[in-house]
C-alpha cells in the first residue's frame, strides 16, 4: 500500500442506470479500505464538477446501496465543453480538491467527455454503465442486464393480452443509435418481429410477415419490438443529424411511426406500447450487481497503480483496462451478423430487411 494517501473524484453522469450504486460501492470499499484512498463526490454528474457541488465521503456514505436502483450522487446531462468557461471551472475544483483521478460512471458521452477532461491535464477513469449496451471496448455494459429482465418480462405480458385478442402490438424500447436492448428482448420475450436502427427495415416486407402470422397461421396475433431508432429503408445514408431533425418534424415515436405505416396498408388495427423510463428504473438484477463490483474494484486497483486514462472493460470473463483514447466518441452497433441476430433469424423472427 503506498505511503502517499491519494485523493480521487467521483460522478455519475447521463442517464441513469439500474447498478451505479452497486459500482460506486465496489469502488469505494476497494479503495478506501485496500488502499486508503479518499474519495470526493461530486453531485449531478458534470455539473457538479461545474458548480463545485461536492463533498468528502466516508464508507458511511456507501453501506446499503448495493440493491438501490439510481444513483445517491444523482444525475444530469450537462454538456459542459460547449462553454470554455465551465471547463475551466472543472479544471479548477479538479485542481482545488487536489484530486489524483476522477472517476466518471456513464455511457458513451460522459467518458467521450472524460477524454476530454484529459486533454486539459486531468487524470480520467471511466465505467461504462448503459442499458443501451452500446459502449465501444466492453462486451457488457452495467445497466444492460437489468433492463433485459424489465423488457423482456414488458414482452411476455405484451405476448399474452396480444394472443387473447387476436391483435397486433408493437413494443417500443430504448436504443437511438444501437439496437442491443430489443435485439435480446425480442429474441428472450418471443417477438415475431424486430425493427433495429443498425438493419433499416422495409414496412411491406414487415407486412408480408404480419399476414403470415394474422391471416396464414394459427397464431393469429403478433408481436413486434421496435428499437427508438429505427430507420426505414429511405433513411439508411442519412446523417444522425438529419435524422434527428425528421423524426422531430414527424412529432411521434419509432413503434407509434411503424404502427401507422402498417394500419395504412393492412386491415388489422395495430397498437403500441411504449416502455419509456420504466426500462432505466428500479433495482438491478443479480448479475449486475456482480459486475458493477467488478468494475468498481478494477477502478480502485488501477488508481492505486496510477494506471489513469482508462476505461474500466469486459472481456470474455475479464475484467481489463482500456486506454480511453480507444474508446472515446465510438459507438457498438449490432453487426448485422451477430450471433443474436443470425439466431433469431433462424428461429423465424423477422427484421423486415
Amino acid at each position: 500500500m503506498s505511503s502517499v494517501t491519494k485523493r480521487i473524484g467521483v460522478l455519475t453522469a447521463g442517464g441513469d442506470a439500474p447498478g451505479l450504486n452497486a459500482a460506486l460501492r465496489g469502488l469505494a470499499k476497494a479503495a478506501q479500505d485496500n488502499y486508503g484512498i479518499e474519495i470526493v463526490g461530486f453531485y449531478d454528474g458534470y455539473k457538479g464538477l461545474v458548480e463545485n457541488n461536492a463533498r468528502l465521503m466516508d464508507r458511511s456514505d456507501f453501506s446499503g446501496i448495493l440493491h438501490e436502483g439510481g444513483s445517491f450522487l444523482r444525475n444530469s446531462r450537462e454538456r459542459p465543453f460547449k462553454d470554455e468557461e465551465k471547463v475551466k471551472k472543472m479544471v479548477e475544483n479538479y485542481h482545488a480538491w487536489n484530486l489524483d483521478c476522477l472517476v466518471v460512471l456513464g455511457g458513451g458521452g460522459t467518458n467521450k467527455r472524460g477524454y476530454w477532461l484529459t486533454e486539459y491535464g486531468l487524470n480520467v477513469i471511466g465505467l461504462p454503465k448503459t442499458i443501451d449496451n452500446d459502449i465501444y471496448g466492453t462486451d457488457i455494459t452495467f445497466g444492460f442486464h437489468s433492463a433485459l429482465e424489465f423488457c423482456t418480462d414488458a414482452v411476455d405480458r405484451i405476448h399474452t393480452t396480444a394472443a387473447s385478442h387476436q391483435r397486433v402490438i408493437l413494443a417500443e424500447i430504448m436504443g437511438n443509435s444501437a439496437g442491443w436492448l430489443a435485439l435480446y428482448a425480442g429474441i428472450a420475450g418471443g417477438a415475431d418481429a424486430i425493427i433495429l436502427p443498425e438493419i433499416p427495415y422495409d414496412i411491406h416486407k414487415l407486412k408480408d410477415h404480419v399476414d403470415k402470422r394474422m391471416k396464414g397461421s394459427d397464431s393469429k396475433f403478433c408481436v413486434i419490438v421496435v428499437a427508438e431508432g429505427a430507420r426505414t429503408m429511405e433513411e439508411a445514408d442519412l446523417t444522425k443529424k438529419q435524422f434527428k431533425k425528421k423524426r422531430a418534424k414527424e412529432g411521434i415515436s419509432a413503434a407509434h411511426r411503424v404502427s401507422e405505416q402498417l394500419n395504412a396498408i393492412s386491415d388489422y388495427e395495430s397498437r403500441v406500447s411504449v416502455l419509456g423510463y420504466l426500462q432505466r428504473g428500479g433495482s438491478p438484477t443479480g448479475y449486475d450487481r456482480v459486475l458493477a463490483t467488478q468494475f468498481g474494484v478494477k477502478a480502485a486497483e488501477l488508481l492505486y497503480k496510477g494506471e489513469y486514462n482508462q476505461l474500466v472493460a469486459a472481456h470474455g470473463l475479464d475484467v481489463i483496462a482500456v486506454p480511453l483514447a480507444d474508446v472515446a466518441g465510438k459507438t457498438k452497433f449490432v453487426p448485422k451478423d451477430h450471433l443474436a441476430v443470425v439466431s433469431a433469424k433462424q428461429t423465424g423472427i423477422c427484421f423486415a430487411d
